[in-house]
């Protein structure tokens, strides 16, 4: 059995649990659709349920030979295994439901909580390499819809599609989905989804949980965070939105102008968290580039450098402190938070494990050498196990990671450029005629 079938099997099975593809089911037009006027699920008329389950294959060649080693097939299993089991985790905190589309209005008000970017994290934003159109607003199609993805009161999706127009019925394009950093919001990332719509791509954004038209308060996500302690009902410290990326990689692979092969995934800071763990759990995310993010949560409890990561979410680890009687947040507060909010975070699901089951598709870290909440010392152990991972499937050439030197917890020209060269080199975009 070659490593395609292998993952196919995977997912096959996988599926089982997960809604069945039914025989009218092949394209976005056959999703029922309702337009809304307003901003709130209660407005919104529940539209008739699509049952959605899409079997994955491989956008690029995974190995130099279509027969596989031992050695791969028991590598296959190791990440099919895990795989499962953190699917697993992600059911046992939500009910399904089929997925359904509804047409959404533009964002005109931001919510709350949002915080724009400043004008430096703009021009950086912007930097992003554009193909010269000189009427490009012109030729940009914008969607906006929500994707019902689970019930409860998070369980609409925004999300945010800019294309080029086509002037003739145009081939499958490849997707890239840009996830925004914590406070952040998807029209913030518009100038990046122009430049990935202007070179090809069909470019889309989606507000995470707790964030931007889903924040209905100016601490929602906090508050979400607190709550997931003190119940234990939700894990919206990326696990839910991981579950929501799942229900995207659904909808893009029904679309008449997605290639369901050709789907990668980025993010800064939360949103690279996102796009991390949305390409672990996710075979369809073909190609992977997370800035910022990618850390060693356990290493950082080991080596006590917890302190710049929980600053970031500070409410829910002072509340645990209060609860568990102790007078300081140390590293007991912090695996019980993760260990309450996030299951096998800091273990099973960490970083030495989640990233080298990506391989072999292509995956690119980008970090800063002084980033104190993605502290380049746990980045030695995945590194080693990635590398190894990629060996065995004789695909060295599709990891790579970049550690910009004197750079922290911040964005980056070159970050942008590499994880936007890292794209155009695996999913092959062509310009829309």
């Amino acid at each position: 059995m070659d490593i395609i079938s292998i993952f196919f099997f995977f997912f096959l099975t996988l599926t089982t649990s997960a809604p069945s593809v039914t025989s009218r089911t092949t394209n976005p037009r056959n999703l029922h659709i309702n337009i809304c006027g307003r901003r709130t699920q209660s407005a919104c008329s529940v539209t008739k349920p699509v049952t959605v389950s899409v079997i994955p294959q491989q956008t690029h060649t995974l190995t130099h030979s279509n027969i596989i080693t031992k050695q791969q097939e028991e590598a296959i299993e190791a990440q099919n295994k895990l795989r499962y089991e953190y699917l697993q985790v992600l059911l046992s905190r939500r009910t399904p439901v089929p997925l359904t589309v509804e047409l959404a209005k533009p964002v005109t008000k931001l919510s709350p909580q949002d915080v724009p970017p400043t004008q430096e994290e703009e021009e950086i934003l912007a930097s992003a390499p554009k193909a010269n159109i000189p009427n490009l607003q012109d030729l940009l199609k914008e969607e906006n819809l929500y994707l019902t993805v689970e019930e409860g009161d998070q369980g609409q999706m925004p999300v945010l599609i800019l294309s080029l127009k086509g002037k003739t019925k145009a081939e499958r394009r490849p997707a890239v989905v840009c996830l925004h950093s914590t406070y952040g919001y998807k029209e913030a990332l518009r100038p990046l989804l122009e430049a990935y719509a202007s070179r090809g791509y069909v470019a889309i954004a989606v507000d995470s949980r707790y964030h931007g038209e889903r924040a209905t308060t100016a601490t929602a996500y906090q508050d979400a965070l607190v709550s997931a302690w003190r119940t234990g009902k939700t894990m919206p410290f990326i696990y839910d939105t991981v579950w929501d990326l799942i229900k995207l990689a659904d909808y893009l692979s029904l679309r008449e102008d997605i290639d369901p092969f050709r789907i990668g995934v980025t993010g800064i800071s939360l949103g690279g968290l996102h796009s991390w763990f949305a390409a672990f759990a996710d075979p369809r995310y073909a190609v992977s580039a997370p800035i910022i993010a990618v850390q060693g949560f356990r290493w950082a409890i080991d080596n006590n450098m917890f302190q710049a990561r929980v600053d970031t979410i500070k409410p829910v680890f002072e509340t645990a402190r209060v609860d568990l009687g102790k007078s300081e947040i140390d590293s007991e507060v912090v695996e019980k938070v993760w260990d309450r909010i996030a299951p096998g975070l800091d273990s099973k699901f960490d970083s030495p494990y989640s990233i080298p089951s990506i391989a072999p598709r292509p995956l690119i870290i980008l970090n800063g050498a002084d980033d104190p909440r993605c502290p380049i010392g746990g980045l030695v152990t995945p590194e080693s196990n990635a590398r190894q991972a990629y060996a065995e499937f004789n695909s060295s050439d599709n990891f790579k990671i970049i550690i910009e030197p004197g750079v922290g917890h911040e964005l980056t020209k070159l970050q942008i450029k590499e994880s936007s060269d890292w794209f155009d080199r695996f999913l092959k975009p062509k310009l829309v005629s």
